[in-house]
C-alpha cells in the first residue's frame, strides 16, 4: 500500500480500507469525544461491523470515482483522517473533510494532509471547486480552511442538527486557479508570500 509523506516528523497519508476496520475502530474509540464535538463520524462508527461498513462505503466511492478516505499516521499509528466526502468529476466539484485524535492536534497534520488531498483532486482528477463545510464553532477547522487559501462564502444558519443542537454551518471553497496560485505563493523558497504553515 502506498504512503505519501507529510513531512520530516514521521507523518504520512495512506488510504483507509475495509481490512483496517479493527484499527479504525480503536482509533475512533481513542478520540471519540474529541472528534465528536463537531463531526458525526464517532456516532456512525460504534463497533467492528459499523467500522467495516463505513470503510467499505468509501471503498465503493473510490471505485466509482466519487470520493475517498485516507488515514493520517504518525510513526505508523493512525491518528486522524481526511476525505473527499463527495466528488463529482463531471461537474468538477468535491467536498473535503477531516478529523483528528486529540493527541495529534496542534501539529499542522490536517493542513498538510488536506493540502495533499486537494492537490490530487485538482491536478489529477480535474476538480475545479473544493468545498469545506464547517460548524461556525469549530475554530481549528476554520483555521485550516484559511491556511489553505479558501474563501468563506457564507453561513447556513442553524442548518445542521447535531446531538440535539442546531449549528450554523460555514461554507468555504477554493477554485482550481486560486489553488494553483496559493500553492505557488506558499511553496518553500517562494518570495513575496508567507511560508507554509
Amino acid at each position: 500500500m502506498y504512503a505519501t509523506s507529510l513531512g520530516d516528523d514521521g507523518a504520512e497519508l495512506r488510504p483507509l480500507e475495509p481490512w483496517q476496520a479493527e484499527e479504525f475502530l480503536a482509533h475512533m474509540d481513542r478520540g471519540r469525544e474529541f472528534i465528536g464535538q463537531y463531526v458525526g463520524l464517532p456516532d456512525v462508527v460504534t463497533d467492528l461491523e459499523s467500522s467495516r461498513s463505513y470503510l467499505r462505503a468509501y471503498a465503493e466511492k473510490a471505485a466509482a470515482d466519487a470520493g475517498c478516505v485516507h488515514g493520517i499516521r504518525v510513526d505508523g499509528k493512525l491518528v486522524g483522517g481526511v476525505l473527499l466526502r463527495t466528488m463529482d468529476v463531471g461537474n468538477g466539484v468535491a467536498e473535503a473533510g477531516c478529523w483528528l485524535e486529540p493527541s495529534a492536534a496542534g501539529r499542522g497534520l490536517v493542513t498538510r494532509a488536506v493540502r495533499v488531498l486537494v492537490d490530487w483532486a485538482v491536478e489529477e482528477r480535474g476538480i475545479h471547486r473544493v468545498e469545506w463545510h464547517v460548524s461556525s464553532a469549530n475554530g481549528p477547522s476554520i483555521a485550516v480552511a484559511r491556511r489553505l487559501g479558501m474563501t468563506r462564502e457564507g453561513v447556513l444558519r442553524e442548518s445542521y442538527l447535531y446531538r440535539g443542537k442546531r449549528h450554523d454551518m460555514e461554507v468555504w471553497s477554493v477554485l482550481a486557479p486560486e489553488w494553483r496560485a496559493h500553492r505557488r505563493a506558499h511553496r518553500p523558497g517562494a518570495t513575496g508570500g508567507p511560508r507554509p504553515s
